[in-house]
């Protein structure tokens, strides 16, 4: 009777010792998936940060805070060239949260990040949380993280709200731009090509509504043909919209507007996968016209912090 015992009371022993790593497992499988899921920038990312902080202190003949933010932009988007291209580089598992990726860069995330920099070196502001907090506000509606609709997706929605923000003006229409509306749903009714809206659909309904009223907005361009004939009216350090015949789309590819030795607007940019961020060989005028889903450009500029 007490070996029958000691053997049940051993069962028991062993059955709780299993609940017990079991619970312990789950415990640091869990911490360690919020470990994982936190890491959402590098030590690289950081030495990158701190390369571009570096490079305003050692060159303030050309990103000093005396210097218009349109040429501080210029100079802090060459900094880059040379970055390799990634694309969906800042698409990750998991809720929506702020990503940093400074080694590789897509044509937005080139752009943001040059325009981020450009903003901080002005206000002196050189912290990695100094950086953190400027790229959220110019990334997410009204600057607030909630969930993957509050990332500005489609560009001319970036643009409408940071001109809210007060951190650009969009020039178009006084440099000669004729009016141009957008009829997007290329998000909605392509939901199986990105990953959180395949995962949650219940965001489905929020991209569409964004995209009716994005697209009850009126806009200005300059059509592709007549670039040149404006060329003279974009400024060094302009960030530069390319509208596109994409059903569906509004802006098919961003940059900066760069002015180069031979007096003429080229264009920065990240332009494409196997490429690096680099400046045009040709005028921005020609470039565009020989980019057949460009249908034209809007131009934006920055401004000057009070």
């Amino acid at each position: 009777m007490k070996t029958s015992f000691n053997k049940a009371k051993g069962i028991v022993h062993r059955a709780k010792r299993r609940t017990f790593y079991t619970k312990l497992y789950a415990l640091c499988s869990m911490l360690c998936a919020v470990a994982v899921n936190a890491q959402i920038y590098s030590e690289n990312d950081v030495e990158v940060c701190n390369s571009k902080f570096s490079f305003a202190v050692e060159n303030p003949d050309l990103v000093g805070t005396e210097k218009p933010i349109g040429d501080v932009l210029a100079e802090v988007g060459k900094s880059f060239i040379g970055t390799e291209y990634i694309a969906h580089g800042i698409e990750k598992d998991g809720e929506e949260q702020l990503v940093i990726n400074l080694t590789g860069l897509d044509c937005t995330t080139f752009l943001e990040n040059a325009l981020v920099f450009s903003r901080l070196i002005k206000k002196e502001k050189t912290s990695f949380d100094d950086y953190q907090d400027e790229l959220t506000f110019i990334r997410y509606r009204d600057g607030e993280i909630d969930q993957y609709p509050s990332r500005l997706h489609y560009f001319s929605d970036w643009i409408y709200n940071n001109q809210q923000k007060g951190i650009i003006k969009d020039v178009t229409k006084e440099i000669g731009g004729q009016p141009i509306s957008f009829n997007l749903n290329f998000m909605s009714t392509h939901a199986e090509a990105y990953k959180h809206l395949k995962e949650n659909p219940e965001f489905i309904p929020i991209i569409e509504e964004q995209e009716k009223e994005i697209s009850s907005r009126t806009y200005f361009f300059i059509p592709k043909e007549k670039i040149s004939s404006v060329e003279d009216k974009i400024h060094n350090g302009d960030l530069i919209a390319f509208t596109t015949n994409v059903k569906g789309l509004d802006i098919g590819h961003v940059g900066i507007a760069v002015k180069g030795e031979d007096g003429r607007i080229h264009l920065l940019h990240a332009p494409q996968v196997g490429s690096k961020v680099h400046i045009t060989e040709a005028p921005l005028s020609e470039y565009v016209m020989s980019v057949k889903k460009h249908s034209g450009i809007i131009v934006l500029r920055v401004l000057e912090q009070n």
